[in-house]
């Protein structure tokens, strides 16, 4: 790697954390409802909003009312997500006339925007009109970002309080979360990435003159805009001549700041921020990049001063920080390497120059490889799931990389809100394993940690390796699971362990290759993103409602420091220890024999 690399990344996560740090403090003081002077002028709006929605800001709700409160706001949003998707051609803004989308594709959709997860198994410039990326899938990104810093709220609040009955109020926290933190830095981040280029209309898609025309055949569509089919049931077809190209346009700017502040990761585009129209610039890229993980990285510090120690919240981002710097330099090494198959071409010179690049299949010249393998390792440390770059194309090596980002859980770093609560899961187990090494009651942050809080901890980490692996399994067993594989052998199945680590951890990125706008993994990765989110936040608020109502334990000589460099170790290794033995059997037969497969070709 040239020191040009070496400079970007460390520009990359010298940004991040001197940006994450004011930002962290910033939020603790909006949570804590001591918003700084120049936001106060928000407080009317806020107090506004209450009173339109009959909010009591000063109900306090213990942890089943506001897990309940949670569940009730995010169903609301996915029947719109899909009311909108039926219903889309027949409702405004929507200039292509494009067709609504079928039943399990809305279901997929649907869950997969109020889960926070974002996985598309559509192109979104041919599939959804302008409506529904803006009232369905913009708003999600807002509203399901909110919710996630909701959750964590709640958990901080069970460490601050004493003997305590609820957790505070969900309707506040995430409305403070959209209004004071969401939205401003969405604006912010909209208007920069309009002056890199990034289209924002509600101009219909722009024509351009083909030199020459082309000829095809398409499937007819029908009234209601789908396909129409014989009495075989097969596609009706119908001749096409082509004169001209349609370049999609479409309010995109708007709904891509929020898609990376909010760890959601849905592009306006189908091939997402590899498009020229989604991320033009190298600034433009940098920006996104930060974006991505500005807020889980600044959340640590608004841990730490929400519970009186800094030091606190500067240990899990070690922690994360650690892991994430580790991995990145594994995924750049493996890309930057290159492919030595090259070497079998017989054309020595050629491979050469090649290898001297790296692997540049599936990856935009305008960002090269050191900027993709950075975003591919960002995006999946956070529950993200954007790309810049078909992480179906890249090494064995640097594709296992986001893979198993993904699958530790999504807490380096994490999605917003979600990763920093899973992270402290894996914190309560890491003291409850100290606990049992010196006999002794865990305790952290002055609260003893006892079975209930270890039974649920056990629950938020065991349902989504479950839900992966027993997903892969039905589907390399099933024929309609095997249908959907494009590629044989070792990859093809690297591609759908991707397809449901990537829903059963919420992250939304994917391997290509894989047929998944099918009745099965439309629906079969639906129900695992809705267990993924859903049994993950109710343990965390379970615990949080527990920690709440008992009292603050002093500290003692017995107490572990939770602050100190041997309990960044032990956090890390407490992640990496069920990652590995959770996850390394399905990883060796997929991009472990892979690499060793390619090592080996002669």
């Amino acid at each position: 790697m040239t020191g040009n690399g070496y400079c970007q990344l460390a520009l990359y996560l010298v940004a991040l954390i001197g940006l994450a740090w004011p930002l962290g403090l910033y939020m603790a003081r909006v949570y804590k409802d001591e918003p700084p002077g120049f936001m106060r002028w928000l407080k009317p709006v806020e107090n506004l909003f209450y009173r339109l929605c009959g909010v009591r800001p000063g109900d306090d709700m213990a942890w089943t009312r506001y897990a309940f409160a949670m569940l009730a706001f995010n169903l609301m949003g996915f029947l719109a997500v899909y009311a909108l998707q039926r219903l889309q051609v027949w409702l405004p803004l929507n200039p292509e006339g494009l067709a609504n989308t079928t039943a399990d594709l809305a279901f997929n959709t649907a869950v997969s925007f109020a889960t926070n997860t974002n996985w598309q198994s559509y192109g979104g410039e041919t599939t959804l009109s302008y409506l529904t990326q803006m009232a369905g899938l913009t708003v999600q990104n807002f509203v399901s970002a909110a919710s996630g810093m909701a959750v964590l709220v709640a958990l901080m609040r069970g460490f601050t309080r004493r003997e305590a009955g609820g957790v505070g109020n969900f309707w506040v926290d995430m409305t403070r979360s959209t209004l004071y933190v969401l939205l401003p830095l969405s604006l912010a981040l909209a208007l920069a990435l309009v002056s890199q280029g990034v289209v924002q209309t509600f101009s219909p898609h722009a024509q351009a003159e083909l030199v020459q025309a082309v000829a095809y055949e398409q499937p007819k569509a029908g009234p209601d805009g789908q396909a129409m089919k014989d009495a075989q049931g097969q596609p009706v077809l119908e001749k096409v001549t082509a004169t001209e190209q349609t370049i999609a346009v479409g309010p995109a700017a708007s709904q891509i700041a929020i898609k990376q502040l909010g760890t959601n990761g849905g592009g306006f585009f189908n091939v997402n921020s590899a498009h020229p129209l989604e991320n033009p610039t190298p600034l433009a890229n940098f920006l996104e990049l930060l974006a991505i993980l500005i807020l889980p990285a600044a959340l640590c510090f608004t841990f730490g001063r929400f519970v009186g120690d800094m030091r606190q919240g500067g240990a899990i981002l070690a922690a994360m920080t650690i892991v994430f710097t580790t991995l990145l330099a594994v995924c750049v090494w493996a890309e930057q390497s290159g492919n030595p198959l090259f070497d079998q071409l017989g054309l020595a010179t050629q491979a050469s120059e090649m290898q001297a690049g790296g692997n540049m299949e599936g990856k935009e010249t305008r960002f090269g490889v050191v900027n993709s393998a950075l975003w591919a390792t960002a995006t999946t440390a956070a529950s993200n799931g954007s790309v810049n770059a078909m992480h179906d194309s890249f090494t064995p090596i640097g594709g296992l990389v986001p893979m198993w980002l993904i699958q530790l859980g999504e807490v380096i770093y994490g999605g917003v809100g979600s990763g920093l609560y899973g992270m402290i899961v894996f914190a309560l187990i890491g003291v409850f394993i100290a606990g049992l090494m010196i006999g002794r009651t865990p305790e952290y942050l002055g609260k003893k940690i006892e079975s209930f809080e270890i039974k649920m901890a056990a629950v938020a980490i065991l349902v989504p390796p479950l839900v992966v692996l027993a997903g892969t399994a039905l589907a390399v067993a099933l024929d309609a699971g095997r249908a959907g594989i494009l590629n044989p052998g070792a990859h093809g199945f690297s591609e759908v362990l991707y397809a449901l680590s990537s829903a059963g951890n919420n992250n939304g990125s994917a391997f290509g290759g894989l047929t998944a706008n099918t009745p099965f993994y439309n629906t079969l990765l639906g129900f695992a993103m809705l267990l993924a989110r859903y049994w993950l936040a109710i343990p965390v608020l379970a615990i949080a409602g527990s920690l709440a109502a008992k009292k603050i334990v002093p500290v003692s000589a017995g107490t572990l420091p939770t602050h100190t460099p041997l309990f960044v170790l032990l956090l890390i290794g407490t992640v990496l220890l069920v990652g590995a033995l959770t996850f390394v059997p399905a990883l060796a037969l997929g991009p472990v024999v892979e690499h060793l497969h390619m090592m080996a070709t002669p």
